[in-house]
Order: C-alpha cells, then sequence, then structure tokens
C-alpha cells in the first residue's frame, strides 16, 4: 500500500542579511548591490540594530503611502521590548514627537499649525532675503582662498547659507548658529558615542526652551513665534516638547538636506562638464533640471529610519511581522532600472521629469520641499554664473563623504574660483 504523501508546505523565501557601512562610504555602490540581492533585504546597522529595507522604488513608493504602515517610533516592538540601547545615536533621529512621527488625528494636529505658517507665501517672501544672501557669500568666496587659492566650498558657502536661511526663518539668534552647527553635525554622525549623545540631548533642549520662552514674551515675525500665536488662537496649543521637536525637525532637515542637494548638484555637475555647458544655454528650466536630477540621482538622504507595520504585511512574497522597523533607502532607489530604464546611473539634466522620493511621499511628504528648491535654484546658477571657470581642486573620487549612512554627500568640496564673471 503506498505511504500518503507528506503535505507541501510553501517554502519561505530566504532574506539576505546586509550590514550596512555607518560611515556611508558608498551609498549607491550599497545600494545597488542590496538591489542586486532582492527586493526586501534585512540591514544590520550600527550596534547590531536590524531593520528591514525595501530595495526597489515602486515597492518603497507603496510602503510610504500604505496606511497600514506607520513613522511612530512607539510602534516599534523591539524598542519597546528594551532591544534597543537607550543611548543608540540614530534614536536622536528617530525618537521625536513632530509631525513627522505621528499618524492619523495626531499627525493632522501637528502638521496644521506648520500648513498654516510655513506657507508658500511666507516661503515666497522669503526670496529677496535669500538672494541677498547668496550674494554676499558669494562676495566674500575669494577672501577664503588658501595660498595655494583652493576655496572650500563647503565650508565657505553651501553651508552657512542653508544654515542663515532656516535659522533667520525659525528665529535663531545669531549667536546660537555655531551651537545649532554642532549639535546637528553631531545628530548626522553615526559614531556619536553614549555620553555624546546626551550632551547633544541637553543642550538641544535648552536651546529651545530659551528660544520658545524669549518668543512667548516677546513675539516677532518669525516662524516660531507664527507657531506660538497659532497655538493660542486654535486653543489647541503644542506642548513644549512638541514645540521643541517641531523645531528640531525645520532646523535638522532644512539645513542638512539643502546643504547635501547644493553640494551633490554642484559635484554633479563639476565631474559633467558636458552637462554643465547644456545647462549654461538652457536658462531657468535647465537649473530647474538640475535640482530634480540631483534629487533623483544622488539624492541628500541616504536610508532613513523608520516605518512600523500596524499588522503583519507582505512585499515581494517576504512578511515582515507588525511592529518590526523598516528603512527607506531613499537615495539608492532613486538609481533603481526598474524605474528609471538601463541608463539609471547616469546624470542627465535633460532627462525628462518624472517622480522621486528624495522628499519622502504620502502624508509625511516633506513640507520644505519648496522651500529647499528656492533655496538651490538661487543658490546654483548664481555660483555658476559668478565663477564660470569654476572646477574642483581634488578628484572626485578623494571627495570624503559625510560618515552618515543616513545622509549623502560629502564633508568637503575644495574648488578654484577661476575669477569672477559677469554674474548669473
Amino acid at each position: 500500500m503506498a505511504e500518503p504523501m507528506a503535505a507541501q508546505v510553501p517554502s519561505v523565501p530566504e532574506v539576505p542579511v546586509v550590514r550596512l557601512d555607518p560611515s556611508g562610504a558608498d551609498h549607491h555602490g550599497e545600494a545597488a548591490r542590496m538591489r542586486a540581492l532582492g527586493p526586501v533585504v534585512r540591514a544590520v546597522l550600527p550596534g547590531g540594530v536590524r531593520m528591514w529595507a525595501v530595495t526597489e522604488h515602486a515597492l518603497l513608493a507603496e510602503l510610504v503611502t500604505d496606511p497600514r504602515v506607520s513613522r511612530d517610533w512607539h510602534h516599534w516592538e523591539a524598542l519597546r521590548r528594551g532591544e534597543i540601547p537607550a543611548d543608540w545615536p540614530l534614536l536622536n533621529v528617530i525618537r521625536i514627537d513632530s509631525v513627522m512621527s505621528r499618524e492619523g488625528a495626531a499627525h493632522q494636529r501637528l502638521r496644521r499649525p506648520l500648513t498654516r505658517t510655513l506657507t508658500r507665501r511666507r516661503v515666497e517672501a522669503l526670496r529677496p532675503r535669500i538672494e541677498e544672501i547668496v550674494a554676499a557669500l558669494l562676495d566674500e568666496l575669494p577672501r577664503h582662498a588658501r595660498p595655494d587659492g583652493v576655496v572650500e566650498l563647503r565650508e565657505h558657502f553651501a553651508y552657512p547659507f542653508p544654515m542663515r536661511v532656516i535659522c533667520e526663518l525659525i528665529g535663531v539668534p545669531e549667536p546660537w548658529w555655531p551651537r545649532f552647527r554642532r549639535l546637528i553635525d553631531g545628530v548626522v554622525r553615526a559614531n556619536t558615542t553614549a555620553e555624546e549623545t546626551g550632551a547633544l540631548q541637553r543642550e538641544r533642549h535648552e536651546l529651545w526652551s530659551r528660544l520658545i520662552e524669549m518668543r512667548r514674551a516677546a513675539p516677532t515675525g518669525d516662524l516660531t513665534s507664527a507657531l506660538l500665536a497659532v497655538g493660542a488662537e486654535d486653543g489647541d496649543p503644542l506642548t513644549d516638547r512638541e514645540l521643541e521637536d517641531t523645531l528640531w525637525m525645520l532646523i535638522g532637515a532644512g539645513h542638512e538636506t539643502t546643504l547635501g542637494l547644493m553640494l551633490n548638484a554642484t559635484r554633479a555637475l563639476l565631474t559633467h562638464p558636458e552637462r554643465l555647458s547644456l545647462v549654461r544655454a538652457g536658462g531657468a528650466d535647465a537649473w530647474s533640471g538640475v535640482v530634480e536630477e540631483t534629487l533623483r540621482w544622488d539624492a541628500p538622504v541616504g536610508n532613513f529610519p523608520a516605518r512600523y507595520p500596524l499588522e503583519d504585511i507582505t512585499i515581494a512574497g517576504i512578511t515582515i511581522p507588525k511592529g518590526d522597523a523598516i528603512l527607506a533607502p531613499f537615495s539608492g532607489v532613486g538609481r533603481d532600472p526598474r524605474r528609471y530604464g538601463p541608463d539609471a546611473g547616469r546624470f542627465d539634466p535633460a532627462r525628462p521629469a518624472e517622480k522621486h522620493l528624495a522628499f519622502g511621499g504620502g502624508p509625511h511628504v516633506c513640507l520644505g520641499a519648496h522651500l529647499a528648491r528656492m533655496e538651490v535654484m538661487a543658490a546654483l546658477p548664481a555660483l555658476f554664473g559668478r565663477y564660470p571657470g569654476l572646477r574642483l581642486a581634488v578628484d572626485a573620487a578623494e571627495l570624503p563623504p559625510v560618515p552618515s549612512f543616513v545622509f549623502n554627500s560629502t564633508t568637503s568640496l575644495p574648488v578654484h574660483l577661476g575669477g569672477p564673471g559677469a554674474g548669473p
């Protein structure tokens, strides 16, 4: 008598495990290797913390709009179980009580004051001041030249420009700007020690508390005062903790991403002189193409943590359990050939405009996208118009990356100005 056949048990796909480089030395190479391993991988972050990573553009675009997936870090089961060290450096990025980390009614409550204060009209009103800051910084560049004629463009142009814009918008007193610069740099690094993390948190709280009290006592025309006023009008003001985290989100995202976008666009143009020539001849639309292509091809946000399923979800045949953390590799999916074709790895500002995920998506899409685009559209034509002979002072391969797998840019951009031109 024949034995009964064994029940067929569906095979569970094996999920590759990838240990991410905390130094961010090769964002795009790492992203390509993850794509080659599969649409979903397990990423090992600094400190041995594990998250899922979705490597395909289409799947990530679905994920960031999926109502079953939350940005609220309170849903992270590993954190709730005490498996994530309290001094883990990336908690500074994840565990904040701002619009970035809330859903539903709570998200709308935190987002509403921002949409009422950080309006397109307010941003457009900044345009003359933005152009003034750009012109002043460009005037000063020759004075920063070293004896060999090299100017550090990141230090003297790309960094101070968005920092000045966002600090003036928020109302941060100018003497405090260096302290905020140090705080942001500390958060960006993946190798921050436990002692440094604690000190950063304390100093951040001290500065925001002082600023909030100052604006509560003497309101001005800045965004902090506007947020306080809107809360008073609505009868549902943000708590001081919520306001602190909202302002911290604004200064971090409003500075670091714009800085990275400016550097990455400048680096791309200087290493693709044939593209630069076409852009120079193309007018405003061509410069807009540079911005959008840079956002696709070399987005300033590399791998952004995190999202958490509210139930078990299946992506590309892989089941991700409820409460597990999912990493969003925004810069990596910008070169996904499934979305952008076989030449996805080529920088081409003339490429037809296509949607990208550089500013996220869904209800958490970046509120400052318009401001970032305006800043870079003001800076790039002015820079290359004022210094038409601008060129890199080192080989592009020597440019050191930002030591972070979260942010994707360079810590240095040494250039020769090549003499002033007639202007933008």
